[in-house]
Protein backbone atom coordinates (compact mmCIF):
# COMPACT_ATOMS: atom_id res chain seq x y z
CA UNK A 1 0.00 0.00 0.00
CA UNK A 2 1.45 3.65 -0.74
CA UNK A 3 2.35 5.84 1.65
CA UNK A 4 -0.29 8.90 1.85
CA UNK A 5 -0.19 12.49 1.95
CA UNK A 6 -3.04 14.81 2.75
CA UNK A 7 -3.03 18.67 3.22
CA UNK A 8 -6.18 20.95 4.17
CA UNK A 9 -8.13 21.50 7.35
CA UNK A 10 -11.37 19.23 8.08
CA UNK A 11 -13.73 22.03 7.26
CA UNK A 12 -13.08 21.79 3.46
CA UNK A 13 -11.14 18.90 2.78
CA UNK A 14 -13.45 15.92 2.84
CA UNK A 15 -10.35 13.11 2.41
CA UNK A 16 -8.69 15.06 5.67
CA UNK A 17 -12.06 14.91 7.65
CA UNK A 18 -12.74 11.16 6.98
CA UNK A 19 -8.85 10.62 8.71
CA UNK A 20 -9.49 13.00 11.49
CA UNK A 21 -13.12 13.04 12.40
CA UNK A 22 -13.47 16.68 14.07
CA UNK A 23 -13.78 20.04 13.01
CA UNK A 24 -10.27 22.04 12.17
CA UNK A 25 -10.04 25.17 10.72
CA UNK A 26 -6.32 25.29 10.02
CA UNK A 27 -4.97 23.28 7.52
CA UNK A 28 -2.44 20.65 8.13
CA UNK A 29 -0.73 17.27 7.47
CA UNK A 30 -2.25 14.20 7.74
CA UNK A 31 0.21 10.96 6.30
CA UNK A 32 0.41 7.50 6.36
CA UNK A 33 4.01 5.87 6.18
CA UNK A 34 3.50 2.63 6.12
CA UNK A 35 0.24 2.38 7.18
CA UNK A 36 0.53 4.33 10.42
CA UNK A 37 -0.83 7.62 10.76
CA UNK A 38 0.54 10.61 11.67
CA UNK A 39 -0.71 14.13 12.09
CA UNK A 40 1.33 17.31 12.70
CA UNK A 41 -0.39 19.38 15.25
CA UNK A 42 -0.50 22.71 17.48
CA UNK A 43 -0.94 22.82 20.78
CA UNK A 44 -4.66 24.14 20.17
CA UNK A 45 -5.69 20.60 18.09
CA UNK A 46 -3.08 18.30 19.74
CA UNK A 47 -5.94 16.96 22.83
CA UNK A 48 -8.56 16.99 19.89
CA UNK A 49 -6.75 15.27 17.33
CA UNK A 50 -5.59 12.19 19.74
CA UNK A 51 -9.12 11.77 20.97
CA UNK A 52 -10.64 11.45 17.11
CA UNK A 53 -7.32 9.47 16.27
CA UNK A 54 -5.85 7.85 19.46
CA UNK A 55 -3.67 5.72 16.89
CA UNK A 56 -1.93 7.77 15.28
CA UNK A 57 1.84 9.61 15.83
CA UNK A 58 1.44 13.24 16.84
CA UNK A 59 4.29 15.24 15.44
CA UNK A 60 3.94 18.85 17.40
CA UNK A 61 5.00 22.58 15.90
CA UNK A 62 7.03 22.90 18.46
CA UNK A 63 9.25 19.87 17.80
CA UNK A 64 9.73 20.88 14.69
CA UNK A 65 11.08 24.44 15.54
CA UNK A 66 7.65 26.65 15.59
CA UNK A 67 8.99 29.37 17.98
CA UNK A 68 12.34 29.70 16.17
CA UNK A 69 10.89 30.30 12.50
CA UNK A 70 7.65 32.42 14.11
CA UNK A 71 10.40 34.48 14.83
CA UNK A 72 12.47 34.42 11.77
CA UNK A 73 10.63 37.01 9.31
CA UNK A 74 8.90 34.59 7.15
CA UNK A 75 5.22 34.83 6.72
CA UNK A 76 2.70 32.78 8.07
CA UNK A 77 1.95 30.28 4.59
CA UNK A 78 5.95 30.54 4.73
CA UNK A 79 6.29 29.08 8.71
CA UNK A 80 3.84 26.29 7.86
CA UNK A 81 5.05 25.32 4.32
CA UNK A 82 8.90 24.93 6.26
CA UNK A 83 6.95 22.85 9.40
CA UNK A 84 5.29 20.58 7.33
CA UNK A 85 8.89 19.73 5.51
CA UNK A 86 10.06 19.38 8.35
CA UNK A 87 7.47 16.64 9.43
CA UNK A 88 7.55 14.59 6.06
CA UNK A 89 11.23 14.33 6.36
CA UNK A 90 10.71 13.42 10.27
CA UNK A 91 8.43 10.72 9.59
CA UNK A 92 10.27 8.91 6.81
CA UNK A 93 8.30 9.95 3.60
CA UNK A 94 9.94 9.39 0.16
CA UNK A 95 7.80 8.17 -1.77
CA UNK A 96 3.68 9.09 -1.31
CA UNK A 97 0.31 9.34 -3.50
CA UNK A 98 -1.95 12.52 -2.69
CA UNK A 99 -5.83 13.57 -3.81
CA UNK A 100 -6.93 17.00 -6.54
CA UNK A 101 -7.03 18.95 -3.75
CA UNK A 102 -3.07 18.66 -2.06
CA UNK A 103 -1.37 22.43 -2.80
CA UNK A 104 0.71 22.89 -5.65
CA UNK A 105 3.19 24.89 -3.69
CA UNK A 106 3.41 22.10 -1.17
CA UNK A 107 4.05 19.54 -3.72
CA UNK A 108 6.36 21.19 -5.55
CA UNK A 109 8.00 21.98 -1.92
CA UNK A 110 8.44 18.24 -1.26
CA UNK A 111 9.38 17.74 -4.55
CA UNK A 112 12.42 19.84 -4.32
CA UNK A 113 12.61 17.92 -1.06
CA UNK A 114 13.60 14.89 -2.97
CA UNK A 115 9.60 13.04 -2.01
CA UNK A 116 8.61 11.56 -4.94
CA UNK A 117 4.62 12.67 -5.12
CA UNK A 118 1.80 10.87 -7.26
CA UNK A 119 -1.32 11.79 -8.26
CA UNK A 120 -3.93 9.59 -7.22
CA UNK A 121 -7.25 11.21 -6.28
CA UNK A 122 -9.34 8.35 -7.04
CA UNK A 123 -8.11 5.83 -4.58
CA UNK A 124 -7.74 8.40 -1.85
CA UNK A 125 -11.61 9.20 -2.65
CA UNK A 126 -12.47 5.21 -2.42
CA UNK A 127 -10.95 5.36 1.38
CA UNK A 128 -14.50 7.47 2.50
CA UNK A 129 -16.70 5.38 -0.39
CA UNK A 130 -17.44 2.79 3.07
CA UNK A 131 -18.76 5.10 5.71
CA UNK A 132 -17.84 5.12 9.19
CA UNK A 133 -20.55 4.88 12.03
CA UNK A 134 -20.22 8.20 12.87
CA UNK A 135 -20.31 9.09 9.67
CA UNK A 136 -23.21 7.79 8.78
CA UNK A 137 -24.90 8.41 12.04
CA UNK A 138 -24.37 12.14 10.34
CA UNK A 139 -25.85 12.03 7.48
CA UNK A 140 -29.02 10.16 8.73
CA UNK A 141 -29.19 13.26 11.62
CA UNK A 142 -28.84 15.32 8.41
CA UNK A 143 -31.88 13.26 6.73
CA UNK A 144 -33.96 13.65 9.45
CA UNK A 145 -33.29 17.91 9.40
CA UNK A 146 -33.86 17.73 5.73
CA UNK A 147 -36.88 15.28 6.25
CA UNK A 148 -38.36 17.71 8.97
CA UNK A 149 -37.74 21.21 7.01
CA UNK A 150 -39.24 19.51 3.65
CA UNK A 151 -42.70 19.08 6.05
CA UNK A 152 -42.40 22.76 7.42
CA UNK A 153 -42.33 23.46 3.25
CA UNK A 154 -45.35 21.41 2.59
CA UNK A 155 -47.21 22.98 5.46
CA UNK A 156 -46.91 26.48 4.13
CA UNK A 157 -47.60 25.48 0.85
CA UNK A 158 -50.85 23.30 1.99
CA UNK A 159 -52.22 26.46 3.64
CA UNK A 160 -51.85 28.75 0.69
CA UNK A 161 -55.15 29.40 -1.66
CA UNK A 162 -54.56 30.41 -5.35
CA UNK A 163 -55.54 33.96 -6.15
CA UNK A 164 -55.02 34.88 -10.04
CA UNK A 165 -52.88 31.91 -10.62
CA UNK A 166 -50.77 33.01 -7.70
CA UNK A 167 -50.28 31.08 -4.24
CA UNK A 168 -51.11 33.67 -1.45
CA UNK A 169 -50.29 33.14 1.94
CA UNK A 170 -52.81 35.34 4.06
CA UNK A 171 -53.06 38.92 1.66
CA UNK A 172 -49.83 38.30 0.46
CA UNK A 173 -48.34 36.29 -2.32
CA UNK A 174 -46.70 33.17 -0.76
CA UNK A 175 -42.76 33.86 -2.01
CA UNK A 176 -39.69 31.43 -2.53
CA UNK A 177 -37.79 33.52 -0.24
CA UNK A 178 -40.69 33.20 2.59
CA UNK A 179 -40.45 28.81 2.36
CA UNK A 180 -36.96 28.71 2.03
CA UNK A 181 -36.40 31.09 5.06
CA UNK A 182 -38.44 28.40 6.78
CA UNK A 183 -36.35 25.24 5.82
CA UNK A 184 -33.52 27.26 7.35
CA UNK A 185 -34.78 27.96 10.25
CA UNK A 186 -36.17 24.02 10.84
CA UNK A 187 -32.83 23.01 9.55
CA UNK A 188 -30.74 24.78 11.93
CA UNK A 189 -32.85 23.60 14.88
CA UNK A 190 -31.97 20.27 13.93
CA UNK A 191 -28.32 21.09 14.00
CA UNK A 192 -28.28 20.74 10.42
CA UNK A 193 -27.22 23.81 8.73
CA UNK A 194 -28.56 24.43 4.74
CA UNK A 195 -26.72 26.32 1.98
CA UNK A 196 -28.19 29.47 1.27
CA UNK A 197 -29.36 28.02 -2.56
CA UNK A 198 -31.81 26.15 -1.21
CA UNK A 199 -34.16 25.50 -4.28
CA UNK A 200 -37.56 26.43 -4.11
CA UNK A 201 -38.45 27.01 -7.60
CA UNK A 202 -40.97 26.83 -10.69
CA UNK A 203 -40.92 27.11 -14.37
CA UNK A 204 -41.44 31.37 -13.40
CA UNK A 205 -38.06 30.91 -11.13
CA UNK A 206 -36.15 29.03 -13.77
CA UNK A 207 -34.64 25.97 -14.85
CA UNK A 208 -31.72 23.77 -13.14
CA UNK A 209 -29.90 25.22 -10.02
CA UNK A 210 -31.70 28.49 -10.27
CA UNK A 211 -32.55 29.00 -6.54
CA UNK A 212 -35.63 30.81 -6.97
CA UNK A 213 -37.31 33.84 -5.88
CA UNK A 214 -40.91 35.82 -6.19
CA UNK A 215 -43.98 34.70 -5.90
CA UNK A 216 -45.07 30.99 -6.57
CA UNK A 217 -47.33 29.68 -8.92
CA UNK A 218 -50.93 27.70 -8.46
CA UNK A 219 -51.54 24.64 -10.41
CA UNK A 220 -47.55 24.69 -11.61
CA UNK A 221 -45.29 21.89 -10.31
CA UNK A 222 -42.66 23.66 -7.48
CA UNK A 223 -39.43 22.29 -7.02
CA UNK A 224 -37.99 22.57 -3.24
CA UNK A 225 -34.33 20.54 -3.39
CA UNK A 226 -32.22 21.04 0.01
CA UNK A 227 -29.36 19.34 1.26
CA UNK A 228 -28.46 20.42 4.66
CA UNK A 229 -24.95 19.68 6.42
CA UNK A 230 -24.73 18.04 10.07
CA UNK A 231 -23.17 20.21 12.72
CA UNK A 232 -21.28 17.24 14.16
CA UNK A 233 -19.81 15.34 11.35
CA UNK A 234 -19.83 17.44 8.68
CA UNK A 235 -21.85 15.50 6.51
CA UNK A 236 -24.10 15.90 4.13
CA UNK A 237 -28.13 14.57 3.08
CA UNK A 238 -30.06 15.56 0.09
CA UNK A 239 -33.44 15.63 -0.97
CA UNK A 240 -36.59 16.97 -3.89
CA UNK A 241 -40.00 16.67 -3.71
CA UNK A 242 -42.05 18.41 -6.54
CA UNK A 243 -44.98 20.16 -4.87
CA UNK A 244 -48.85 21.18 -6.96
CA UNK A 245 -50.79 23.47 -5.24
CA UNK A 246 -53.94 25.41 -5.44
CA UNK A 247 -55.49 23.58 -8.91
CA UNK A 248 -55.17 20.53 -10.30
CA UNK A 249 -52.04 19.51 -12.12
CA UNK A 250 -51.74 19.48 -15.68
CA UNK A 251 -52.28 16.25 -17.34
CA UNK A 252 -48.35 16.38 -18.06
CA UNK A 253 -47.45 17.19 -15.28
CA UNK A 254 -49.38 13.89 -13.88
CA UNK A 255 -47.99 11.98 -16.06
CA UNK A 256 -44.26 13.18 -15.61
CA UNK A 257 -44.51 12.73 -11.95
CA UNK A 258 -46.00 8.95 -11.81
CA UNK A 259 -42.79 8.62 -14.69
CA UNK A 260 -40.28 9.94 -12.54
CA UNK A 261 -41.61 8.35 -9.30
CA UNK A 262 -41.69 4.92 -11.64
CA UNK A 263 -37.60 5.52 -12.13
CA UNK A 264 -36.98 6.11 -8.59
CA UNK A 265 -38.45 2.85 -7.84
CA UNK A 266 -37.03 0.96 -10.44
CA UNK A 267 -33.37 2.13 -9.22
CA UNK A 268 -33.84 1.53 -5.99
CA UNK A 269 -34.85 -2.09 -6.75
CA UNK A 270 -31.58 -2.63 -8.42
CA UNK A 271 -29.20 -0.41 -6.55
CA UNK A 272 -27.01 -3.15 -5.25
CA UNK A 273 -23.38 -3.80 -4.43
CA UNK A 274 -22.07 -4.71 -8.25
CA UNK A 275 -24.35 -2.67 -9.66
CA UNK A 276 -22.49 0.83 -11.95
CA UNK A 277 -24.44 4.17 -11.53
CA UNK A 278 -24.47 4.09 -15.04
CA UNK A 279 -26.40 0.99 -14.91
CA UNK A 280 -28.84 2.76 -13.04
CA UNK A 281 -28.96 5.86 -14.64
CA UNK A 282 -29.54 3.33 -17.93
CA UNK A 283 -32.87 2.51 -16.35
CA UNK A 284 -34.04 5.99 -15.95
CA UNK A 285 -33.22 6.65 -19.60
CA UNK A 286 -34.90 3.54 -21.29
CA UNK A 287 -38.05 4.63 -19.22
CA UNK A 288 -37.95 7.81 -20.59
CA UNK A 289 -37.02 7.87 -23.98
CA UNK A 290 -39.95 4.91 -24.44
CA UNK A 291 -42.01 7.35 -23.63
CA UNK A 292 -40.79 9.50 -26.07
CA UNK A 293 -38.43 12.21 -23.82
CA UNK A 294 -35.02 13.19 -24.86
CA UNK A 295 -32.49 12.47 -22.18
CA UNK A 296 -29.00 12.94 -21.46
CA UNK A 297 -28.07 10.15 -23.21
CA UNK A 298 -29.76 10.80 -26.22
CA UNK A 299 -28.70 14.53 -26.21
CA UNK A 300 -31.16 17.63 -26.31
CA UNK A 301 -33.60 18.32 -28.92
CA UNK A 302 -34.46 21.73 -29.75
CA UNK A 303 -34.71 22.99 -25.92
CA UNK A 304 -31.63 21.84 -24.31
CA UNK A 305 -33.15 21.63 -21.46
CA UNK A 306 -36.34 19.74 -22.50
CA UNK A 307 -36.83 16.14 -20.88
CA UNK A 308 -34.42 14.24 -18.41
CA UNK A 309 -31.10 16.48 -19.80
CA UNK A 310 -28.69 15.61 -16.05
CA UNK A 311 -27.38 12.81 -14.44
CA UNK A 312 -29.81 10.26 -12.12
CA UNK A 313 -27.55 11.23 -8.91
CA UNK A 314 -24.45 11.59 -7.22
CA UNK A 315 -23.00 10.11 -3.81
CA UNK A 316 -23.30 11.65 -0.41
CA UNK A 317 -20.84 12.12 2.49
CA UNK A 318 -18.68 14.41 3.49
CA UNK A 319 -19.62 16.43 0.67
CA UNK A 320 -22.89 16.60 -0.81
CA UNK A 321 -21.49 15.66 -4.32
CA UNK A 322 -18.99 12.88 -4.52
CA UNK A 323 -18.17 9.49 -5.55
CA UNK A 324 -19.71 7.18 -6.72
CA UNK A 325 -21.17 9.28 -9.89
CA UNK A 326 -24.86 8.25 -10.89
CA UNK A 327 -25.30 9.28 -14.43
CA UNK A 328 -22.98 8.93 -17.46
CA UNK A 329 -19.71 8.80 -15.58
CA UNK A 330 -20.91 6.31 -13.06
CA UNK A 331 -18.41 3.60 -14.03
CA UNK A 332 -17.18 2.24 -10.54
CA UNK A 333 -19.04 -1.04 -9.25
CA UNK A 334 -21.16 0.31 -6.13
CA UNK A 335 -20.20 -0.93 -2.69
CA UNK A 336 -21.64 -1.89 0.56
CA UNK A 337 -21.87 1.74 2.80
CA UNK A 338 -22.18 3.55 -0.27
CA UNK A 339 -24.78 6.58 -0.02
CA UNK A 340 -25.88 8.01 -3.17
CA UNK A 341 -28.99 10.62 -3.82
CA UNK A 342 -31.38 9.56 -6.93
CA UNK A 343 -32.81 12.27 -8.53
CA UNK A 344 -34.35 11.52 -11.76
CA UNK A 345 -35.88 14.23 -13.25
CA UNK A 346 -38.23 15.72 -16.49
CA UNK A 347 -38.76 19.29 -17.63
CA UNK A 348 -41.44 21.31 -19.85
CA UNK A 349 -40.23 24.22 -21.02
CA UNK A 350 -44.05 25.95 -20.64
CA UNK A 351 -45.03 23.61 -17.21
CA UNK A 352 -41.80 23.39 -15.33
CA UNK A 353 -40.12 20.88 -14.01
CA UNK A 354 -41.15 17.34 -11.94
CA UNK A 355 -37.82 15.72 -9.78
CA UNK A 356 -37.81 13.49 -6.81
CA UNK A 357 -34.93 12.67 -5.02
CA UNK A 358 -34.18 10.08 -2.29
CA UNK A 359 -30.93 8.88 0.16
CA UNK A 360 -30.20 5.12 -0.50
CA UNK A 361 -27.79 3.45 1.60
CA UNK A 362 -26.02 0.46 -0.35
CA UNK A 363 -26.28 -2.62 1.93
CA UNK A 364 -24.87 -6.38 1.10
CA UNK A 365 -28.22 -7.13 -0.54
CA UNK A 366 -29.77 -4.03 -2.03
CA UNK A 367 -30.32 -1.26 -0.36
CA UNK A 368 -31.95 1.25 2.39
CA UNK A 369 -34.42 4.13 1.67
CA UNK A 370 -32.69 7.29 4.26
CA UNK A 371 -35.48 9.39 2.96
CA UNK A 372 -38.75 9.72 5.18
CA UNK A 373 -41.22 11.89 3.32
CA UNK A 374 -44.00 11.73 1.06
CA UNK A 375 -43.65 11.24 -2.39
CA UNK A 376 -47.72 13.09 -2.67
CA UNK A 377 -47.40 16.44 -4.98
CA UNK A 378 -50.31 17.75 -2.80
CA UNK A 379 -49.28 18.70 0.31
Amino acid sequence: MPDILLFGDTQRSAAVRHEIPAAIGDPFLYAEVDGRPHVMVNSLERDRVAAARPEATLVDFADLGFRELSGSGLSRDQVILELTSRCARQIGVTEAIVDFDFPLGLAERLRQDGIVLGVDDEQIKMRRRVKSEAELAGIRRAQAAADAAMGAAAELLRTARPVDGTLHLGDAPLLAETVRAEIRRVCDNHGAAPPPEVIVASVWQGYGHESGSGPLPAGLPIIVDLWPCDDRSGCWADMTRTFVCGGPAPDETERQLRLVREAVEGVRAAARPGTTGRALHDLCCDLFEGEGYRTQRTGPGPDPAAGFQHSTGHGVGLRVHEDPGVGMTGHAPLVAGDVIAVEPGLWDPTLGGVRIEDLLLITEDGCETLTDHSYDPTP
